[in-house]
Order: structure tokens, then C-alpha cells, then sequence
């Protein structure tokens, strides 16, 4: 059985079960019986399939660890959590983390004005609001506003023009002033591809010039009682502990000082986001070097050290973890539509009556293959087909001799693949590789996950059955973008092996795991291909319930978004077919008919997948 390293990358939260991975939870219902269900409902394309139950399993696992390490070392602060909006904004996600967190109080982190103004509608009265990001005038006063309403928020300040905005609103209102926090910029970096959120070179945060003459100001205008909170943040998804480490303890010294300088009030250390996930499918290739249970342990422990080195107060401790809390919950499924080398079937040979010898050579061993001599065969059907390329090239056989042959050759190298698959030979893999196979999917790598366009991030990717069966072509994915970056490549380093299967006889699903975090928020548009469908799926001990099904965006809707006036499409387009020739009105109205239908369905594509 193939795992596709499931218990690397899938935190139990899958298993496999008769030949198809399963939601390892009560009834532990399949995701091919889930998209068939979809399917048959009439949706069509990529879905994206949200398990809230997940979310749920993370933040308590984050909160179980920190509170056990809490008591385990007699730490005096208290453990809190904010969910970063940009990792993902969508309703159902908001929504599920928002249930799941309601009693820890977990809150929400803003980036943005329409960040802040959903924290400030989505945050219980109670439960903390932080607010990072670049700010105006205009932000500041949407922070006090939500401090009069009540809510636990905090400005985090990234520069001095940001204080001096606090100052004047709080100076000119009469509204309610927040508890203020100040980003500071560490000499400590990161790890990873976002280490440079950490640094001195950082883009945010206050040096420590800066942040002396922020203390001198929040003094001279009596807000000091106000500064409660420091911030900092050394990157997403941070692989290795040890960055994290040092600069706790550059934190935590800053912290102790300020507090001896007059911030009586500061009681709160933000540690930021960074909590890794992992996304490797193979054993060598992990991305993170340790555990939650050693992140908390390693947060409590340091701050502990130094704080009571310094005689001053343990603070409470603030995390900012969105893609730890998300990633899991949501999985991609997209139909493969085609396999590049399906069409050279056998059914398609088409001989002469006298054929070039090596034609008949390949027609010979395609009726002798068999296990003792497939690999020699291989390289013997290569070689010929290599040959008659050449012969084609210089006009000596047909086209229909070329078509033959790369068919013979195929059709050759398939059945040794299946006679010899389950022996791994260095042979094997190498020819393997050479023959890949190209699986066109239903989907937009650029829309579903930019992260592996942009940055390369590799996700974890399965066939939704089959798992009991061999697995014995080399893979690379294409998407159906007019885009020659829209492929995830074979990688020989992680390399990827799927089924050999007749696509005319039964349908073929891959699933990408742990995309629910930044890849919707990040999609693109490219070639106007829109958000997936998508449902949120209650598991029960009986079976499981669809709730939520949303359809992707409809073509004039997509059109409608980036600034079209989609009914004045719809009328220039049925004003072009009635000024059209067709023999019959009948025809005419039939063509309006499938256009309207066109019109109103998704922008992916619609075969029997």
C-alpha cells in the first residue's frame, strides 16, 4: 500500500481504509464518497472540502500545550491567541474558528482597515484583537471606536508616525484609547523562506533608538499607562527552534528594561505567528526540526528564565499561529481530465500491408514482453522509436509509420511498468522517470495553490483511491491555464507516482492537503479562472453532512468582478446572435438557450469530470 507519506504531513487527521483515504474521525467517511456525493449534486470542477473540526483540533492542541507547560514550570502568565486574517478570511473558516475558539476567548489579528472592521464585527466582547500593519489616521480612530465598544484591542505601533497618529486621536476624541503595543525590530532573524520577517532589515518594527524616544513620548502625553504589550515576529513558518530561541531572549531582555524604565503597565509579550506546518511527503525532507510541545515548552521556559533573572513580572504570553491553525482544515479535490499518453492505445495502430523493419521489430517485441525481458525491452523499443523520429525527419516514413511507432513504443514500456511493478530497481526508476506521464487536472495552480507558483511550497498530493493498488507512473500535473508555469514538475528529489487509468472507464481524483492556509486569500485570477467551489463537511458517527456548498463564481459574475457590466455583456452578446445567420429561428433560439446556460455555469471545465 502507498501511503503518499500521509503519516509525515497528515497529523492523524487522515487514514487509509480499503484503498481510499478516509477523515479519521467517528464513522471515518471516504473523500471519494464525499465528491461523489458533490458531483452528483451537479458541481463541477475543483472543490475545496472544509473539515471545521480540524481547526478545532488545532487550537486546542495549541492551548493544551501552552497551559501544560504553564503549570508544568510554575509560570505566572497567562496563555493567549489571536488568529491573523490574512491567512485566511473566508466566512466558513472565520466562522469555524471563531466557534472552536469561543472558549479559550481566541481572538483575531488585523492587517488592514476591512481587516480591523471584520475583527471589530467577528471578535466576542472579551476576546483580544491585535492590530499590526502600516496605519493612518483613520485606522488609529477605527481602533479606538472598537475600544469603546468594548473590545480587548491593541494597536501595535510600526513606527513613530504611528504613535503620533494615537497621540492626536487621542487628544482630539473623545473616544475610548487602546491598549498600545510596539513592534520592535530584533537583531534576531528567522528561518525558512520568511526569515527576512525577522532582522534588522525587517520592515517592520522599531530599533532601539526608536524605541526609547516611543517610551519618552507615551510619557510626555501620559499615555504611558497605556503601553501594555511587546511584538515581534521572526517569520512564517519558522523550520528550526533554535532562531526562536535567541530571540526570546533578546524579547525578553527588552521587555525587563522597559519595565525598569516606568512601563508599569506592560504585561504582555507578543511572540507573533511561525508555528510550522508540515507539508513533506517524504521522510528526508521535513521542514521542521520540532514539536508543539517543544515550541511551548521553549517559549515558557526562556521567558521564565529571564524574567525572573531581571526581577521583573512574567508576561502573558500572545501567539499570532494562523497557518498552524488552518492549513489542515482544507483539501483541494480536482478531476485529472487527461492523460497525455492515453491516447496511444493500441486500438489506434493502423498498419500497411508492408511496414519499415523497424515498425515490425517493435510490433515483435510488444507481443514478446514479458518479465525476465522488459527492461531490455524497453531500451530496445527507446532506441527504435528514437530511430524512426530520425527516419521521419529526413522524409523516409510516413506519418501514420511515426504515430505507429510511438504507440508500440508506449504501449511496450506500460505493460513492463505493470509486469514489473512491485520490484524497485535503480533500472525501474530511472526509465520511469525518463516516460513521464502528464495528468491534466481540473484546476488553476495560480488560483487553488499560488504558494507552489510563487514560492515553490510543495503541498501534499494523493489520488482519492486506488491506494491499495500500485502506483507506477512517474507524474507531472498540469493545470488547464494557458500558462506553461501552471504544471508541477516530476521532482526525482519527492517524486510523485499515480495510477495507470483508463479515464474513458472511470473517473480519477487528487486531492492537495493543508492548502487552507494564505492559498485562497493569495489566488489569482490568471486566465479568469475563480475560486473553487467549495462545502464544510460534519462528520457524525453514522456517516457525515454537506453543509455550506457554495459554487464557484459564474462567468458573468467573474466579469462582473473586475469591472464589466455584465448585463450590458449579456445584451451586446444575444443582440450579436439575433443579427446572425441561422436556417431556422428554431436553431437561433436553441444557440441563445446553450449561451445563457454557458454563461451562468463556472469557468472550469465541464466534461464528464
Amino acid at each position: 500500500m502507498i501511503n503518499y507519506g500521509i503519516d509525515i504531513w497528515g497529523n492523524e487527521n487522515f487514514i487509509i481504509k480499503d484503498g481510499e483515504v478516509c477523515i479519521n474521525k467517528k464513522s471515518q467517511p471516504s473523500l471519494l464518497s464525499i465528491t461523489e456525493d458533490l458531483r452528483n449534486s451537479g458541481i463541477r470542477g475543483p472543490i475545496i472540502l472544509r473539515f471545521p473540526h480540524l481547526i478545532g483540533k488545532q487550537i486546542d492542541n495549541l492551548y493544551a500545550n501552552f497551559e501544560r507547560a504553564i503549570s508544568e514550570t510554575g509560570y505566572l502568565g497567562s496563555f493567549n491567541a489571536v488568529f491573523p486574517l490574512k491567512v485566511n478570511q473566508y466566512p466558513q473558516a472565520v466562522k469555524s474558528i471563531m466557534e472552536y475558539g469561543s472558549s479559550y476567548k481566541y481572538g483575531l489579528e488585523a492587517g488592514s482597515k476591512a481587516e480591523l472592521v471584520l475583527a471589530m464585527a467577528q471578535t466576542p466582547i472579551g476576546s483580544p484583537i491585535t492590530v499590526n500593519g502600516f496605519k493612518d489616521t483613520e485606522m488609529t480612530t477605527l481602533c479606538s471606536m472598537a475600544a469603546q465598544m468594548g473590545h480587548d484591542i491593541t494597536i501595535t505601533i510600526e513606527g513613530l508616525g504611528e504613535l503620533e497618529s494615537i497621540i492626536e486621536v487621542a487628544e482630539t476624541s473623545n473616544l475610548k484609547v487602546p491598549s498600545i503595543g510596539i513592534r520592535v525590530r530584533l537583531h534576531s532573524s528567522g528561518s525558512g523562506s520568511w526569515a527576512k520577517s525577522g532582522g534588522m532589515d525587517a520592515k517592520f518594527g522599531l530599533t532601539a533608538t526608536e524605541l526609547l524616544e516611543a517610551v519618552t513620548m507615551l510619557q510626555e502625553h501620559q499615555l504611558i499607562e497605556h503601553f501594555k504589550m511587546i511584538h515581534f515576529h521572526i517569520g512564517s513558518q519558522m523550520e528550526d527552534i533554535a532562531p526562536l530561541k535567541k530571540a526570546l531572549r533578546e524579547a525578553g531582555n527588552i521587555y525587563a528594561e522597559l519595565k525598569r524604565m516606568g512601563a508599569d503597565n506592560l504585561s504582555a509579550i507578543n511572540i507573533g505567528g511561525g508555528l510550522a506546518v508540515e507539508y513533506a511527503q517524504n521522510e528526508h525532507h521535513r521542514l521542521r526540526n520540532y514539536s508543539l510541545r517543544e515550541f511551548a515548552n521553549d517559549v515558557v521556559y526562556v521567558l521564565r528564565e529571564i524574567t525572573n533573572a531581571k526581577g521583573v513580572a512574567h508576561p502573558n504570553i500572545y501567539t499570532e499561529s494562523g497557518r498552524f491553525v488552518v492549513a489542515s482544515h482544507a483539501v483541494l479535490i480536482t478531476p485529472v481530465l487527461e492523460l497525455f499518453s492515453q491516447d496511444y492505445q493500441e486500438k489506434s495502430l493502423k498498419f500497411s500491408e508492408s511496414n519499415p523493419p523497424l515498425i515490425e521489430e517493435l510490433r515483435e517485441l510488444n507481443t514478446l514482453v514479458k518479465r525476465e525481458n522488459c527492461i531490455e525491452f524497453i531500451h530496445d523499443a527507446l532506441d527504435h522509436l528514437e530511430s524512426l523520429f530520425t527516419l521521419f525527419d529526413l522524409g523516409y516514413v510516413t506519418l501514420q509509420d511515426r504515430s505507429n511507432a510511438e504507440i508500440l513504443a508506449h504501449q511496450i514500456i506500460k505493460k513492463s511498468l505493470r509486469l514489473m511493478k512491485d520490484t524497485d530497481t535503480t533500472e525501474l526508476n530511472r526509465l520511469q522517470e525518463r516516460m513521464q506521464e502528464r495528468y491534466l487536472i481540473n484546476s488553476s495552480i495560480f488560483q487553488s495553490m499560488p504558494d507552489y507558483w510563487g514560492l515553490q511550497q510543495h503541498f501534499p498530493v494523493m489520488p482519492l483511491n486506488k491506494l491499495d493498488e500500485p502506483a507506477i507512473r512517474a507524474a507531472s500535473l498540469w493545470d488547464i491555464t494557458c500558462d506553461s508555469d501552471g504544471e508541477i514538475q516530476f521532482d526525482t528529489n519527492v517524486p510523485l507516482y499515480l495510477h495507470d487509468v483508463d479515464l474513458d472507464e472511470e473517473e480519477y481524483f487528487l486531492a492537495f492537503f493543508n492548502v487552507g492556509a494564505y492559498q485562497e486569500t493569495l489566488g489569482m485570477s490568471h486566465n479568469l479562472f475563480t475560486h473553487p467551489n467549495e462545502c464544510s463537511i460534519e462528520v457524525t458517527d453514522e456517516g457525515y453532512i454537506l453543509k455550506n456548498v457554495i459554487e464557484s463564481d459564474n462567468i458573468l459574475e467573474i466579469l462582473d468582478d473586475i469591472g464589466y457590466d455584465k448585463a450590458e455583456i449579456l445584451i451586446q452578446l444575444k443582440n450579436n446572435l439575433a443579427n446572425s445567420t441561422f436556417t431556422t429561428e428554431e436553431e437561433k433560439s436553441d444557440t441563445l438557450q446553450k449561451l445563457e446556460l454557458y454563461l451562468y455555469q463556472n469557468g472550469y471545465l465541464r466534461t464528464t469530470n
